[in-house]
C-alpha cells in the first residue's frame, strides 16, 4: 500500500474506499467520541446480538423452559462449532465450542502427554500467554513432574527464530504448544512449517488461536494440524467470558482421553450409568452442561465473520496496521517509541504494539482524558507495550489516525505526567 502523506484527508480516502465499511453498522457504537483499539481484548457488542439474546432469554430459555434443551440446545456446542469451524479451516465435526481456553488447554495438553507416555518433553516460548503455561506447569506437576518445560527464547523480544524453533523440537518431545500469534508483540508463526517440524520429532502439536481466530485465515487441516484452542470473546465478538472451543483431528477424537470425564462427555449423557465411557466423537472432550446463554451470544457474532469472510478482513487488517505503522514511524518514532510488533506482515497479526518508557502512563492519558479531548482505549502490557488492536469489522482508517495523533499530543505536550503509574487491577 503506497502511503503518501501524513494528512487526514487519506485516511478518509481510505475509508471511502473500504469495501468492509458497512459492517461498522452492525456494532454498538455509542459514543464518537472514543476510539475503540482494543477489541483484540474483547469484542465490540455486536447490535444482532441483543435481540437474539433476548429471544434466547425471553422465548427459549422463559417459554419453553426444560423443553429448550431437545428443541435444540442440546447440540448447540457442535453446531456452533461447525460455523466457527470454516473460519479456521476445520471440518464441522472437528470443533467443539466449550468451557474456557485454559479448561481447553489442560484437557487437550493432558491427553497428549498421555498419548506419548515415553516422551518427557513439553515445547513452547517465552512469548507464549502466561496462562497456557502456567496450565502446562500445572499439568507437569500433576503428573509427577516427570516431564520438562522447555521455553524458545526470543533474541529481539518480538520474534521466534525459524533455527531456534527447529533446534527445540527433537525425539524426546511429547507436545509442542504455542499461540499462533502471540499476545504481545502480534509475532504469527508459520503454522504449516512449524506443525511439519513437530510432526517429523514425533510430537503432537498444539496451537493455541485466541489472538488469531476472526483476524487472520487459518487452515488447521491443511496444517495438519493435531490439536487447537480458542477464546470467542476477541475478534469473534462473543461477549466477556464468552465459552472458548478446542479444536480435535477427526483421526484423533478416539485415540485421545482427556482427564475431565464430566457427564456430557459421556456416550450416553442420560442412561446415567455408573461407569464411565466416553464418546466415540467431538463430545468427549466436553465436561459438563454448557452455559447456553453466554454460548448463544457468540453465534450471531460468529454470522457477521462468516459474511464478511477472513479474506477480505485480512486484507483490510494488513492495511490498517501498514498505516498505523506509517503514523508512528512519523509521529511517534523521534518521541522515543519503538515499534513492538514484526514490520512484515506476513508474519504480523492484527494489533500492533507500541513501545514507550512511559507506556503505562500514555496509556491512562489515552484513556482517562476528561472531554472535550477524544478517548482512546488501547491496552497496556508489561512492561512497556501499548497494544492497539485493530478489529476491521468496525475500525476505520480515521480512527487509528486520531489515535495515533492523540499519543502525540499527549507525548509532546506531557499530559502523561498527570497519571500516576499506579497500575489499575486491569490493564
Amino acid at each position: 500500500m503506497s502511503l503518501l502523506n501524513t494528512e487526514i484527508n487519506l485516511a478518509r480516502k481510505l475509508d471511502a474506499q473500504d469495501e468492509l465499511a458497512s459492517f461498522r453498522d452492525e456494532f454498538v457504537i455509542d459514543d464518537p467520541n472514543l476510539i475503540y483499539l482494543d477489541g483484540n481484548s474483547l469484542g465490540r457488542l455486536p447490535k444482532r446480538t441483543t435481540d437474539f439474546m433476548q429471544n434466547a432469554i425471553e422465548q427459549e430459555w422463559g417459554k419453553r423452559l426444560i423443553r429448550i434443551w431437545n428443541d435444540g440446545w442440546i447440540n448447540t456446542p457442535t453446531e456452533l462449532g461447525a460455523k466457527i469451524a470454516r473460519l479456521v479451516g476445520a471440518h464441522a465435526d472437528e470443533i467443539l465450542v466449550t468451557e474456557a481456553t485454559s479448561i481447553n488447554l489442560f484437557k487437550l495438553s493432558t491427553a497428549a502427554l498421555q498419548a506419548r507416555p515415553n516422551r518427557k518433553k513439553v515445547v513452547s516460548d517465552v512469548q507464549n500467554f502466561p496462562s497456557d503455561l502456567y496450565i502446562l506447569q500445572g499439568i507437569i506437576d500433576l503428573l509427577g513432574n516427570n516431564h520438562q518445560l522447555e521455553l524458545i527464547s526470543s533474541a529481539d523480544g518480538i520474534t521466534i527464530a525459524p533455527e531456534a524453533i527447529k533446534g527445540a523440537i527433537d525425539e524426546h518431545t511429547a507436545l509442542v504448544s504455542l499461540t499462533h500469534v502471540a499476545f504481545k508483540s502480534a509475532f504469527m508463526y508459520d503454522m504449516a512449517r512449524v506443525t511439519e517440524l513437530a510432526h517429523q520429532s514425533g510430537a503432537l502439536m498444539l496451537w493455541d488461536l485466541s489472538h488469531s481466530v476472526g483476524a487472520v485465515p487459518i487452515d488447521l487441516n491443511g496444517c495438519g494440524v493435531d490439536l487447537a484452542v480458542g477464546c470467542t470473546y476477541k475478534y469473534l465478538n462473543g461477549g466477556p467470558g464468552s465459552p472458548a472451543f478446542l479444536y480435535v483431528r477427526r483421526d484423533l477424537q478416539e485415540q485421545l482421553n482427556q482427564p475431565m470425564w464430566g457427564w456430557f462427555a459421556a456416550e450416553k449423557p442420560f442412561a446415567f450409568e455408573l461407569n464411565f465411557t466416553p464418546a466415540s466423537d467431538i463430545s468427549r472432550y466436553r465436561v459438563g452442561t454448557p452455559p447456553m446463554l453466554s454460548m448463544k451470544a457468540v453465534e450471531p457474532a460468529v454470522d457477521i465473520l462468516l459474511e464478511a469472510t477472513m479474506a477480505r478482513l485480512r486484507a483490510k487488517s494488513i492495511k490498517q496496521t501498514e498505516y498505523l505503522i506509517f503514523l508512528a514511524d512519523q509521529w511517534l518514532a523521534p518521541l522515543g517509541f519503538t515499534l513492538g510488533s514484526p514490520r512484515q506482515a506476513e508474519i504480523r497479526g492484527s494489533h500492533v504494539s507500541l513501545r514507550h518508557p512511559e507506556s503505562y502512563r500514555i496509556s491512562r492519558a489515552l484513556i482517562e482524558s476528561p472531554p472535550p479531548a477524544i478517548q482512546v482505549i488501547p491496552d497496556f502490557r508489561a512492561p512497556d507495550n501499548i497494544r492497539f488492536g485493530i478489529t476491521p469489522l468496525y475500525t476505520t482508517f480515521t480512527e487509528i489516525y486520531r489515535a495515533l495523533e492523540r499519543v502525540r499530543i499527549i507525548v509532546e505536550d506531557k499530559i502523561y505526567e498527570q497519571y500516576t503509574n499506579d497500575h489499575m487491577d486491569v490493564t
